[in-house]
């Protein structure tokens, strides 16, 4: 009789519409192969037996729709301004294009205790400070979100893990390039997350946006086509509602569809740096419905603002012809000027190419060595223990 191993060896990963689906319940000689599969071919998988409890992911939603619920002269207190990027907004842009949707961030306080009043000075990061709904208007938000909070976290933290022990596995065991901490460890020491709420209202045809968009041979949409900045993401969706879609290697735009009580991973551009391109950071979008109402929520896992992201192998005997393709990236800069282009009309959107160390691109169109000297200038200017402002940098994003 097979051992209960040797069972598991044997049942590979679920996948809904190519998918996978990997169940944290299982051996880790099982599941990490199979992590570090997904995200080197996909980039998104599901996970089950994760960990989370069912009733704290369902009081998470219920606060979450409550918020929602709010009038908007009560939720535009908590407004996200630029010199603070954690608040409610209903007018971000992805690749210059804006959004159908409203959200609220919230992110790790800088003291790492939320204990302390959530404008205190000890709280105040790059990212700026939280801002709640006052306790009288939603009891029991803010409890509900940092429980959920600090439940994602955990859950990151050994997905990190899985993922560094699938690379090394991958490249046999070879340690990262600059010797100190690995991934994991930094990550959970430093790490500068954000939840991001989304609430996603029907969106009729024959709104002045989407009859606009459809002239123009767009399809509206709640996000725009995107990779996902940091390290890695942990989304929960509506179950009632599917209109997140990722696009495969063929071009092919796939709804990933949640199985309940799953989980939604994806890899970041962080990791695709860190694994020297064998991690793929998934270009995905969320679709408009003309009916129906979505809520989902992304807890985005970052590096420290200052940690400086190099490919995670380096020459050794083992594999002594290793290339890095990419320069190395300070998350802190990388998350300023995303940020930035995301609120404002700047014309920024930064990404992982403009690192690649084999770039087509120029200086003036903002090619890898535009940026490298930006980011330079940027970590000589920076006090990650204040809010960034793109006010304050205008002249350095500009330039």
């Amino acid at each position: 009789m097979a051992t209960k191993d040797e069972v598991e060896e044997e049942r590979p990963p679920l996948e809904t519409d190519g998918v996978p689906v990997i169940d944290l319940d299982q051996s880790p000689e099982v599941f990490i192969p199979q992590i570090a599969s997904a995200c080197a071919t996909y980039g998104f998988f599901q996970v089950i037996n994760h960990g989370i409890d069912a009733c704290l992911v369902d009081a998470f939603r219920r606060q979450m729709q409550l918020f929602f619920a709010l009038p908007y002269e009560t939720k535009i207190k908590c407004k996200r301004r630029e010199d603070n990027s954690r608040g409610y907004f209903d007018d971000e842009l992805t690749k210059q294009r804006r959004d159908w949707k409203e959200a609220l961030d919230v992110g790790v306080p800088d003291s790492r205790d939320w204990s302390l009043d959530d404008d205190g000075e000890r709280n105040a990061c790059l990212d700026g400070i939280n801002q709640f709904v006052p306790v009288d208007v939603l009891p029991d938000f803010r409890p509900t979100i940092v429980s959920y909070f600090n439940a994602c976290t955990i859950l990151s933290d050994h997905l990190a893990r899985y993922m560094q022990q699938g690379l090394e596995h991958t490249l046999d065991a070879i340690k990262t390039k600059s010797g100190g901490d690995d991934i994991d460890v930094s990550l959970k020491k430093s790490h500068t997350s954000y939840l991001r709420m989304n609430y996603y209202p029907p969106c009729p045809p024959n709104h002045d946006d989407a009859v606009k968009e459809e002239k123009e041979g767009m399809v509206p949409l709640g996000i725009s086509p995107h990779t996902d900045a940091g390290f890695l993401t942990v989304l929960v969706q509506d179950d009632e509602t599917h209109s997140l879609q990722v696009k495969l290697k063929g071009g092919e735009w796939v709804t990933v569809e949640p199985i309940p009580g799953a989980l939604t991973i994806n890899t970041g551009d962080m990791a695709m740096i860190w694994s020297n391109g064998l991690f793929k950071a998934p270009l995905h979008r969320v679709l408009t419905s003309p009916h129906q109402t979505r809520y989902s929520a992304p807890f985005f896992y970052n590096p420290g603002y200052d940690a400086s992201i190099s490919p995670f192998v380096s020459p050794t005997k083992d594999i002594p012809t290793f290339v890095p393709k990419y320069h190395s990236c300070v998350w802190g800069y990388f998350r300023a000027v995303r940020f930035a282009g995301d609120l404002t009309d700047l014309g920024v959107e930064i990404q992982i190419s403009n690192f690649l160390i084999e770039s087509s691109e120029d200086d003036k169109s903002g090619g890898t060595n535009h940026h490298i000297a930006k980011q330079a200038k940027f970590m000589k200017q920076v006090e990650f223990h204040e809010p960034f402002s793109v006010k304050n940098y205008r002249s350095l994003l500009e330039s």
